[in-house]
């Protein structure tokens, strides 16, 4: 049936309303700790990227405040009875920034392409997804070769975006440069090391939720420039307050502060078998120096100086408050004369080796403190400084020894885990491969019993705790701090700024 010209009449006055109020609504600035890498989900790594993505993608299914999954793109959900396939039903009406439909199809390509492109960092994530069946044009069913329980949790980010496979196909591996998604707002313009822009998409099937004309993503790596920023009135948002000056800003009656415990990890990842310079020092080689290493450390002490005691100490990928910790390896105390006592073991009484760091204020701090803290058992840290996507790729080529790395984390322990401990996973920066240690994570991604399941861990924790290709450190808290005139943040232990929702007053 044809639409009549008073329908056609109609349609055009309300897109020329929605125009007119997209024009009077305000732009929201944002500062960034570090630029973005590749602006593509399926070869995306970085927890900045994350954020821009929380603007310019939807998921799948998201999750709230307690980390419960809810719904987003998919309606709802339900598992088969043996758990091995996973059915879902579409949200009606919503279309990519292209115009084209999001439709089973869609989500079949987007999984497809996670699982094949060359580079992708999604890969593991859905290692266990075999295959996607188009149901019907708002139904998609994800079949399993096993049951594989953080599957819901890990389409909650990147592995649950989804892209137009129409601009994906045409752009091939360039998609990055200017990506098309499904999210409240469209890619407009990057500047490498400036400024990501993106527009409001008058198509957005929640369109109330949007509240501002435009985003400007600022990098800006040194805490204290991202603060003046803000305070100036350049910025309305910034995302990782130095913690030396977040008690103060809680008492400016201008800004409002938010603070929750991240489900991610700050942590030293060694080089233990990614590349020819895991045997170039004696603390890849020897797991007795790493062991000694991580006994040089007082990590309360490195807390309280980095963190301004803003962060739980732990050493694990989940913090010892999280129901997932592996209560029976505890944090252990520092110990210089035991330190001491393993380098003369291993025969090397002093270790030097270079650490990685990226240039934001607080990796260089702990760089710094690392270095003080653990001359005393007998180490020599060298400190390399290297903007946070360029170290990324240092780790991601093995061209390092030691890499202080923040994890910004996964709703579910497997997102801490899999990737990062896994024999020849993407995020396996350390190059660790112990066939029992990837027997117990398959092992884990198939236990729906979080009591079968929270043993598995254990071991996993007892045995990669043996091998410490990551020295786990502590549990940061994330710290944002954002003009008064600015409601609907929501604080959620990713992490992420949720803009749906937000608005800025006058």
């Amino acid at each position: 049936m044809n639409p009549s010209l008073k329908q056609i009449a109609l349609a055009a006055a309300w897109l020329a309303a929605a125009a007119a109020h997209a024009q009077t609504l305000p732009a929201l600035r944002v500062g960034l700790a570090e630029d973005p890498d590749v602006l593509d989900p399926t070869l995306a790594r970085t927890f900045v990227g994350r954020i821009v993505f929380g603007a310019l993608c939807d998921k799948l299914v998201d999750v709230d405040e307690k980390l419960n999954i809810v719904p987003q793109l998919a309606l709802s959900w339900q598992w088969s009875a043996d758990s091995k396939a996973l059915t879902m039903k579409l949200r009606p009406g919503v279309t990519f920034h292209d115009g084209e439909k999001l439709d089973a199809a869609a989500v079949k390509f987007n999984i497809e392409r996670h699982k094949t492109m060359p580079g992708s960092n999604r890969r593991g994530e859905l290692a266990p997804v075999t295959g996607v069946d188009v149901v019907d044009p708002l139904t998609v069913r994800l079949n399993l070769s096993a049951p594989f329980a953080p599957l819901l949790a890990a389409l909650s980010d990147r592995a649950g975006m989804m892209v137009s496979p129409k601009a994906a196909a045409a752009a091939g591996d360039k998609f990055g440069t200017k990506p098309v998604c499904s999210g409240p707002f469209r890619f407009a313009e990057r500047v490498a090391q400036d400024r990501i822009v993106l527009e409001r998409y008058d198509g957005y099937w929640a369109p109330q939720s949007v509240g501002f004309s435009k985003i400007t993503y600022t990098p800006i790596p040194d805490a204290t420039v991202r603060l003046a920023n803000l305070k100036s009135g350049q910025l309305d948002f910034i995302e990782r307050v130095a913690s030396s000056d977040f008690e103060k800003l809680k008492a400016d009656k201008r800004l409002k502060t938010a603070s929750i415990t991240e489900i991610g990890y700050q942590g030293l990842t060694i080089n233990v078998g990614k590349s020819e310079r895991a045997q170039a020092t004696p603390l890849g080689r020897d797991p007795r120096v790493r062991e000694a290493l991580e006994l040089a450390i007082d990590r309360q002490g490195l807390a309280q100086v980095v963190m301004d005691n803003e962060a739980q100490v732990g050493n694990q990928w989940v913090a010892p408050s999280n129901s997932w910790y592996a209560k029976t390896s505890p944090v252990p105390k520092r110990d210089v004369e035991k330190a001491r006592a393993l380098l003369k073991a291993a025969g090397t009484p002093k270790v030097s080796f270079t650490l990685l760091a990226p240039t934001t204020s607080d990796a260089q701090r702990l760089a710094l403190v690392i270095q003080a803290m653990t001359r005393d058992a007998g180490f020599d840290v060298k400190i390399q400084a290297a903007e946070f996507a360029t170290s990324l790729n240092m780790a991601d080529k093995g061209d390092f020894e030691a890499y202080a790395l923040a994890w910004s984390g996964r709703p579910d322990p497997d997102g801490n885990l899999f990737s990062f401990h896994g024999c020849k996973q993407p995020l396996n920066y350390a190059g660790y491969c112990d066939a029992e240690t990837d027997a117990l994570l398959a092992k884990s991604r198939e236990q729906r019993d979080p009591a079968e399941r929270r043993r598995t861990f254990e071991q996993i924790a007892a045995r990669v705790g043996q091998a410490r290709p990551v020295i786990y450190l502590y549990h940061r808290n994330w710290l944002w701090a954002y003009s008064g005139k600015l409601t609907g943040v929501r604080a959620v232990p990713d992490g992420l700024l949720r803009v749906q929702g937000l608005k800025l007053g006058s």
